[in-house]
């Protein structure tokens, strides 16, 4: 069975979308489903790279048992277009980069994370507004509800 491979991004790839990453990972796991799927996370900006995940969003991973160790912060690649299945962003701006990275989205691989949910929104940085909770909170809604659509299970 060859694996859904899903990309989370985000600005510098040290808040939200490693959050995203490690939320999903944690759900699959839960549900004994590794082997069906392959999860990473990037940045649209360089700014980060090498740096591990921000510390505030580490803590919020482990209020809820969810390790990051080892995480650090890598730039989108031209060649993810073609590795991944879903390249899932926070926000719009971060979808407007994307789209200008990869030379627009003809495989409609491109979206947002709350794309699908009963309010579509962005899912706001905590680098900027400092609500780590909110932003979990969104996270983990957005998470369950793609696990969700993947696996034909209900949340």
């Amino acid at each position: 069975m060859e694996k859904t491979k899903i990309l989370f991004v985000c600005h510098g790839n040290i808040c939200r979308s490693p959050m995203a990453e490690f939320r999903l990972k944690d759900l699959v796991r839960r549900a004994n489903a590794e082997n069906r799927f392959q999860i990473d996370s990037a940045a649209v900006s360089s700014e980060e790279e090498g740096n591990p995940v921000y510390p505030p969003a580490r803590r919020k991973l482990a209020e809820h048992g969810i390790s990051c160790a080892g995480k650090t912060a890598r730039r989108i690649e031209k060649s993810d277009y073609d590795e991944y299945d879903l390249i899932i962003g926070m926000d719009a701006d971060n979808l407007r980069r994307m789209r200008a990275f990869f030379g627009g989205d003809p495989r409609r691989k491109l979206g947002l994370l709350l794309d699908r949910s009963p309010h579509p929104r962005d899912v706001a940085d905590p680098w900027y507004t400092g609500d780590f909770e909110s932003c979990w909170r969104d996270i983990d809604a957005g998470c369950r509800d793609l696990f969700a659509r993947l696996t034909g299970k209900e949340k």
